[in-house]
């Protein structure tokens, strides 16, 4: 069992691990697909994969969408927080003002049809079916991308930058810019299966999605991520695979080990820090102190968590609660405001999660990892760094480029947050683009 100092093992987890209980049953949805998708492993036979790569899509059922909004009818609201700011977490007023939208305006059947009107595709992977979106260019020679989420992200996060990527001229782009694009479902998340074994660390994910693309017929590929998406990336890049030639993150692992040590501590900064090393250190000291409270507990307890699989708007409200910037973004989109995200573009995320019922399943890659999240790696291939300004922390190019000796691409933006790719879709292709162009 972890200790009390080891709340940052969203970064560095060092304690013993312990055999999780079973997951929970998928509520009433009904899962289309043209062969049979069978998510379970045998976890005393090793695993044969089935290497055929099946056409999947998927229709939450009349019932399923009348529970989901009973549920929130019938919730328990607790009192309204004693402060007038979000330091209490997310606002009562925040919180009813998405119910009452999601019970009565909120309509799943707009991002049903989005999603089933892209490629989707279900094979199976060291005994595990992986889910993934898979959408060619129509113009020669694009490059293969493999584009990784993170929690509480899902395949919802990136549907918006997979027309300006695989089709540039119709997005302000050029021909050259092109990419096949690949968004698989994380193991436990999403539509790809739970295991019920231990042992999917991002490090097992990135032999996963290695053997993904070359699966698909891919001998030159480029890889990209955020969040848990970055993990496995970096993982990807140091496993040595001849076929993945370079890779982007907008959560690049960057901080130097003393860094990192005092803004855990909650020292002041270290002396001699630049105006944007100082930057940096002021938000992971504020993260250190104030935002992780969701990854401790998802690391240590992840089964404890029956509320957010049982209540729609419990698990909206533990979503929308990732960090500070974001949760302030979200309550000034349910307050009226337009901002990157919609309304819809929220609700329709925490309702994938709500349907796939994967509250528990997803939680438990915190629990699994042994992973420093923002410490270097020494990846040696040529690696992109986008760094937005309301992510955990912007780094700085000093770090980067110290961090990532093959550095071929930085840039300091000016808006977006954790959710790059799904805030600010243009200016994350924009920055897809000139990441690798010097690879194409």
């Amino acid at each position: 069992m972890k200790s009390s100092r080891n709340i940052r093992n969203y970064f560095r987890i060092t304690a013993n691990r312990r055999r999780t209980l079973p997951i929970l049953s998928v509520g009433v949805v009904t899962l289309v697909v043209i062969s049979a998708v069978a998510a379970a492993q045998s976890p005393s036979a090793a695993p044969t994969d089935d290497k055929a790569i099946r056409p999947f899509h998927f229709t939450a059922s009349k019932e399923a969408l009348a529970d989901m909004r009973k549920r929130i009818a019938a919730t328990r609201w607790p009192d309204k927080e004693t402060v007038d700011d979000q330091s209490q977490g997310v606002q009562l007023a925040t919180m009813q003002a998405l119910a009452k939208y999601w019970a009565t305006d909120y309509d799943w059947r707009k991002c049903e049809a989005k999603l089933n009107a892209l490629p989707q595709f279900i094979t199976q992977i060291d005994g595990l079916d992986i889910h993934f979106i898979h959408v060619r260019s129509k113009h020669p020679n694009a490059l293969p991308v493999i584009i990784t989420h993170g929690w509480p992200g899902s395949i919802i996060e990136q549907m918006k930058i997979i027309g300006p990527l695989t089709d540039p001229t119709a997005y302000g782009g050029k021909a050259e810019d092109a990419f096949d694009v690949v968004i698989p479902s994380l193991p436990g998340y999403g539509f790809s299966g739970k295991p019920t074994t231990t042992g999917w660390d991002p490090i097992r994910i990135a032999r996963t999605w290695i053997v993904l693309m070359k699966r698909l017929g891919y001998k030159r590929f480029v890889a990209q991520g955020g969040d848990w998406g970055n993990a496995v990336t970096e993982q990807m890049a140091l496993l040595g695979s001849p076929e993945l030639i370079g890779i982007h993150t907008n959560m690049p692992a960057t901080v130097p080990p003393d860094i990192d040590k005092a803004a855990f501590a909650g020292a002041p900064a270290p002396s001699g820090l630049s105006a944007d090393e100082k930057h940096a250190y002021d938000q992971l000291t504020f993260f250190y102190k104030h935002g992780l409270g969701y990854a401790n507990e998802m690391a240590n307890r992840p089964q404890t968590l029956y509320a957010i699989a049982d209540s729609p708007v419990g698990l909206a409200a533990w979503m929308c609660d990732h960090d500070a910037a974001s949760q302030a973004l979200i309550a000034r989109v349910f307050d009226g405001q337009k901002e990157g995200l919609t309304r819809d573009d929220i609700l329709d995320n925490v309702t994938f999660y709500w349907f796939t019922n994967t509250a528990i399943s997803s939680a438990r890659l915190y629990w699994e990892s042994k992973l420093a999240f923002f410490a270097p790696k020494n990846v040696a291939i040529p690696v992109a760094v986008s760094a937005f300004p309301d992510e955990l922390y912007q780094a700085p190019r000093s770090w980067t480029e110290k961090a990532y000796p093959k550095l071929i691409h930085y840039n300091k933006l000016d808006k977006g947050g954790h959710f790059a790719a799904w805030e600010q879709p243009e200016l994350f292709s924009q920055e897809l683009r000139a990441a690798f162009k010097s690879l194409r």
